[in-house]
């Protein structure tokens, strides 16, 4: 399965793009969120904008394609790697749940792709889940999930950022326990991400990449 870049998703770079029913969620950390409700789910899907000031775009690129390094920083990681289906590359992610609830994991694919749009760098990461690995005793497959993301400098030594995503866990949790956990979520993920890019230099000397 290839995945394509997004028509016209480096817009988002200069200013959501935000029709139909998107509303302003919160913002936290410099980071603006919106959200748009999915009645067939009674769940949301979330756009998010920000800069990370400290965080070189070609930085922030390869801590997020880094999977092993992943590991390191995000204490949510039960297993991630990089498998072969069927003749193509997936990728295997468990994520940690609370105590008395199932771990969920994902099948996905991801691409990345780098832009010159105008003379503007420009990098757009896409990821979707796909069929094919089997499931797992006691886990539960994530069967809807997909992820955009856009990144550029923003002139100085930082980098501009949208995301946009969905993530529906199945299972008999709450809606509305799943939509507070998003709440809280996206701003923890953002400041871990944030520290594994300081950090991210460090690892790869201590590793030899």
């Amino acid at each position: 399965m290839a995945l394509c870049c997004p028509e016209g998703v480096w817009r988002e770079l200069e200013g959501p793009q935000l029709g139909g029913d998107w509303q302003f969620y919160l913002e936290v950390a410099g980071f603006s969120i919106y959200r748009l409700y999915r009645q067939e789910s009674c769940l949301y899907e979330y756009k998010i904008y920000g800069t990370f000031s400290d965080c070189s775009p070609e930085l922030y690129v390869a801590v997020y394609m880094d999977l092993e390094y992943r590991k390191q920083w995000d204490n949510y990681v039960k297993e991630l790697c990089e498998q072969d289906c069927d003749g193509r590359k997936v990728i295997y992610w468990e994520v940690k749940y609370p105590f008395l609830m199932s771990n969920r994991d994902y099948v996905y694919v991801r691409e990345r792709h780098d832009l010159d749009i105008n003379e503007r760098k420009i990098w757009v990461i896409v990821a979707k889940s796909v069929q094919g690995l089997p499931a797992k005793s006691g886990i539960i497959r994530v069967e809807d999930y997909h992820q955009t993301l856009a990144l550029e400098g923003d002139g100085k030594q930082g980098t501009k950022v949208f995301m946009h995503y969905f993530d529906n866990p199945g299972g008999m949790i709450p809606t509305f326990l799943v939509n507070w956990a998003a709440k809280t979520g996206v701003p923890s993920f953002l400041k871990d991400l944030q520290t594994a890019c300081a950090n991210y230099p460090a690892y790869c000397k201590k590793s030899g990449k």
